[in-house]
């Protein structure tokens, strides 16, 4: 077992709540990743105690599912739409020019631990396709020349 993890109060009682009903693990999953921000490995093992769920049915929820992360993410998360309207605009093409400027593979984070790269499938923004967000902010019409911009902003802040 890797080292403890100390569950804030309100994940506890979230998961003292939900972890008697049916089809839980899901709401049981989100509310620990948004406490940490990822699903670390320690955390995965306290939810099997806490829950009775066996670790490998945890693992094969979040590795199924792309929303849940097993690695921290960057300080800056950036997710580029790979949706139907921002995939045949150039999502993917963002997507690589993005890993390429900022040194990272997919799943990735960069060494300052920065920024972190994720696709997501659809972020409701279609007009404005292709799409990138980073953390609350949605940038639109995407080009390459501007990912540059964009992530010196984010450096200085």
């Amino acid at each position: 077992m890797s080292e403890s993890i100390d569950f804030p109060k309100e994940l506890l009682s979230f998961i003292d709540e939900w972890k008697i009903k049916p089809g839980s693990l899901i709401m049981i999953l989100h509310k620990t990743q948004e406490t940490f921000g990822y699903i670390p490995r320690p955390a995965a093992e306290k939810l099997a105690q806490l829950t009775g769920i066996p670790l490998a049915r945890i693992y094969g929820v979040v590795s199924f599912y792309h929303f849940f992360k097993t690695t921290k993410p960057g300080k800056n998360k950036v997710s580029v739409c790979l949706g139907t309207a921002c995939y045949l605009k150039g999502g993917g093409d963002i997507i690589e020019d993005a890993r390429k400027l900022l040194g990272l593979a997919p799943g990735g984070v960069t060494e300052d631990g920065l920024f972190s790269i994720d696709e997501v499938r659809c972020v409701g923004c279609c007009g404005l396709a292709p799409v990138m967000t980073v953390g609350n902010e949605t940038y639109g019409k995407m080009t390459k020349d501007q990912l540059a911009g964009i992530f010196d902003k984010y450096r200085k802040a």
